[in-house]
Parts: C-alpha cells; sequence; structure tokens
C-alpha cells in the first residue's frame, strides 16, 4: 500500500482503494509533516479513524481503469508520475472512454488537443496507449515548468499554460476550478474546495508526498 504524507494544512487521505471500514493512522514527523496510512510500520502511528465506502465513495475501485492499467503503469514508470494521479486525470478528463472528443476538440483518453498531440508525436490520439503515453509525457513536462506544483500543473493541463502563467495561478474559469478540485479529491482523498498551493513528489520508496512547502523556489 502506498503511504502519503501529507504536509500541514493540505489535503489528507489514502487515495489507493481500501476496504470498507478500513482502519487508518496518523503520524507527526519531526518537521511537521503528518503522515496517513491504513499499514503502520512505526510504533508511533496513532489510531485516527475507520475510512468506509460511504464516507468516500470515489475510494471504491473503479472497474473501467482495468483495460489501461497496463498503459498507465508503464507511463509512470516511465515518466515518474504517480500512477493514481494518472488515473484520477483519465477519470475526470473522458470517464475511460478512449474515442471521447470533447467540444473544443480534445480527444481520447487523457483528452489531447491537435495541436499539442501533435508536438508530442502521438500520431493515433484514439490509441489508448499512445494517447496514455503522450498525455503523462505533457503532464511531466508541467510538473517540471511548475516545480511540481499540483493545483497550477492540473490547470495548465486543463486550461493551457499560457494561461496559467498570465493569471499568475489558477485561472478564474469554473471548468478549470472544478476539474482542479475534482482532480485532488480523485487523487487525494480530499472533499476539497482548491486549496493552497499543493505541491507533489514520490520518493525513491514508492512513498507518494504532498506539501504546502515548495521543494524549491517558487515560480511567481
Amino acid at each position: 500500500m502506498i503511504r502519503f504524507a501529507v504536509g500541514v494544512l493540505v489535503v489528507s487521505a489514502l487515495a489507493t482503494a481500501a476496504p470498507a471500514g478500513a482502519q487508518t493512522f496518523r503520524l507527526v514527523g519531526a518537521d511537521g509533516t503528518v503522515h496517513f496510512t491504513n499499514t503502520p510500520t512505526d510504533p508511533r502511528y496513532r489510531r485516527e479513524g475507520v475510512v468506509t465506502g460511504s464516507q468516500v465513495g470515489w475510494l471504491r475501485p473503479v472497474v473501467t481503469v482495468a483495460p489501461y492499467a497496463r498503459e498507465i503503469r508503464e507511463a509512470a514508470d516511465r515518466y515518474g508520475i504517480p500512477e493514481n494521479l494518472i488515473t484520477a486525470m483519465i477519470r475526470v478528463e473522458s470517464g475511460f472512454n478512449p474515442r471521447a472528443v470533447s467540444s473544443k476538440g480534445a480527444r481520447g483518453l487523457m483528452q489531447l488537443m491537435p495541436e499539442t498531440a501533435s508536438i508530442l508525436g502521438v500520431r493515433d490520439v484514439f490509441n489508448p496507449r499512445e494517447n496514455i503515453d503522450g498525455g503523462v509525457r505533457h503532464l511531466r513536462g508541467l510538473m517540471e515548468r511548475f516545480a511540481s506544483d499540483l493545483a497550477l500543473v492540473l490547470a495548465a493541463y486543463n486550461a493551457g499554460e499560457q494561461v496559467v502563467m498570465a493569471y499568475r495561478g489558477i485561472p478564474p474559469y469554473q471548468e478549470t476550478r472544478g476539474y482542479v478540485t475534482r482532480v485532488l479529491e480523485l487523487f487525494g482523498g480530499a472533499s476539497a474546495s482548491l486549496p493552497q498551493s499543493t505541491f507533489v513528489t514520490v520518493e525513491r520508496n514508492g512513498t507518494v508526498v504532498y506539501t504546502n512547502i515548495p521543494p524549491r523556489g517558487r515560480l511567481f
């Protein structure tokens, strides 16, 4: 099971599918980072409460992801992006429909615009493997551009990098703000409003770390 380390004041919950009634545990590190897990390996963890499917319905397994699990895993490994973040984005972008086409012309599982797909070298946007690889490669570039500030990265994926730069943050578009909130809910487990800047990194042991403390100098 992946254990999430969550920075103070930042979204927190287990993002992997958990059985109904799963027990969660909490540990506050010396640096103030709050860790949550359902499989404690340190005696300092304290019982936090019970997570049930009725409390957080999104924790129920998404059956429709199964056909693309291999493609998601391959892209996650190739570009260093958490699998469950890719899964959350695909769920919001296309509902796992590889033939999805938006009113603006975005196509496929990760809703690539034709120009973006061309830049990424994606020849067939309706091919799940090509679409996921291109979308995750684009996501990797945005992670680097926005210093892993996940909220800004998602906003840029939805509205465009230049729009985020122009507004110096998440633009005031209802669609974009709803998109960022929903993906963060699915990925991080919050019934959230838009957070303050949220950064995400993946440690060598596979632990996904959220924090509101930037890993390096801020972009803006």
